[in-house]
Parts: structure tokens; C-alpha cells; sequence
């Protein structure tokens, strides 16, 4: 693991590969670290973000970075993304994932191994998304998931996204698991549910890790505790 402070201070500027926990949504990591080196250096305010959303049921890589850095954020967001994770066949739920209760159910008997192999291939390349209503997207200055949680329908429409690569590991059905490589701003969740449509069935994620953004690799990510440890281990003199 290299030292979060490898050539400039975290006050004037770092990027950090942090592992997001389960649970956790991206604001709390950055909240979380943000509140640790405020208290750690001493600092009335600094700037922290992040380069990519994850949901909070997913785990996986965030970059992180503070101070001056920060204005490096939309170039890490514009990087492809890699993810593994399961799809589950033969129902839906409105969140596209594990985080509501499903909604609808769908046979499963017919779906083969050959035809989860052709909907593999029909997702590769350019695509029209539409993103889920349980989303971040804002629609008149809300985000589209609290309008979801109002019982508040509103159309949203397909955004262009890339599947660079669609990988099936395995195939125990109900479940898939898969790896995707992909453009900035493509849903997995969305995926996940178009992948149960184009088999004639419904689908919805169980579990999502993201393991690359760009060059970046999880791999080579700070645990969220242990960085938060070396950070109150850290001085105003050592930073500066």
C-alpha cells in the first residue's frame, strides 16, 4: 500500500484508492475522511471528493481526492470502469437490486446456458441505457430516487453508454455472476434488468464490486478503517 502522502500534503492535494464498504454510500466515505483530517490537521475546511457514485450495496474502488486535487475529479469520472458482480433471474424489484423487495416475478425454465450466452453478446458495444428511477439523477433539481421513495413517476430518458466487455463466470441459475467493462455513467443495476428482459424473464443485482477505474485497480485501494487510522496517526507538521 503506498503512504497517502507519496509527494504533496493532503491539504494541498491527493488522490486516494479507498475500498468502499458495504453499506456505505460515497458521500459517507467522503464525509468519513473529510471529518478525519479535519480533526487529525487541525483544518477549519478542506476539500474532499470523489470520482464516481458507487450505490451503497456496493463495494469496491472510489478515488478520492482533496484539496487542489479535487480538479482532477471529472477526469477520473470520464475513465471506463470495471465491475464484477451477480444478477439474479426470475424477478424484478423497483430499485433494480437487492435494496428493495421484489415486484414481480418471471419463469426461469426456459432460459439456457446458449441463451444467456447470446444476451451476453447483444449488450457489447454501444447501447441506449435507461438509468433506474431509483437513481442519483436529478429531474428538476431532486434526485430521481427521492421522487422514486414518493411514489412519483417521472420519464426518464435512455442515456448512450459502451459495454467494452461482458463476461459470464458463472451460471448456477437463478444466479449469474459476471465481469463488465464500461463508459462513465452506465448502470449496472439497468444491465442487470435489461439482461432478465432480453431472456424473456426479470433479473435484478445482488451483489456489485467495482474493481477498476481506468488504470486504478481496487487491488491497490486503502481499507476505509485503516486509512482512517493512518490518517488520526498524521500532525499538522507532517502534512504541511
Amino acid at each position: 500500500m503506498e503512504d497517502p502522502l507519496p509527494s504533496r500534503s493532503l491539504v494541498d492535494g491527493a488522490t486516494l484508492l479507498v475500498d468502499k464498504p458495504h453499506g456505505w454510500t460515497s458521500f459517507d466515505v467522503v464525509n468519513k475522511i473529510r471529518i478525519s483530517l479535519k480533526h487529525s490537521l487541525g483544518l477549519k475546511n478542506i476539500k474532499v471528493g470523489h470520482a464516481g457514485t458507487l450505490d451503497p450495496m456496493a463495494t469496491g474502488l472510489l478515488i478520492i481526492c482533496t484539496g487542489k486535487s479535487t480538479k482532477k475529479l471529472s477526469e477520473y469520472q470520464d475513465q471506463a470502469k470495471e465491475y464484477v458482480g451477480t444478477l439474479v433471474l426470475g424477478a424484478t424489484t423497483p430499485s433494480y437490486d437487492a435494496e428493495s423487495e421484489p415486484d414481480a416475478y418471471f419463469p426461469i425454465e426456459h432460459i439456457t446456458q446458449e441463451a444467456i450466452e447470446a444476451a451476453r453478446v447483444s449488450f457489447l458495444g454501444d447501447l441506449e441505457q435507461l438509468p433506474p428511477m431509483f437513481s442519483a439523477i436529478k429531474v428538476d433539481g431532486q434526485p430521481l430516487y427521492k421522487k422514486a421513495r414518493q411514489g412519483i413517476t417521472v420519464e426518464v430518458k435512455p442515456r448512450p453508454v459502451k459495454i467494452y466487455d461482458f463476461d459470464i463466470t458463472r451460471v448456477e441459475i437463478p444466479s449469474v455472476d459476471f465481469r463488465v467493462k464500461c463508459s462513465k455513467g452506465t448502470y449496472i443495476r439497468s444491465l442487470a434488468f435489461d439482461m432478465g428482459k432480453k431472456l424473456g424473464s426479470g433479473a435484478y443485482l445482488t451483489a456489485l464490486r467495482r474493481t477498476k477505474i481506468g488504470a486504478y485497480n481496487v487491488e491497490n485501494a486503502w481499507n476505509l478503517d485503516a486509512l482512517v487510522e493512518h490518517i488520526g496517526s498524521l500532525t499538522a507538521t507532517q502534512a504541511t
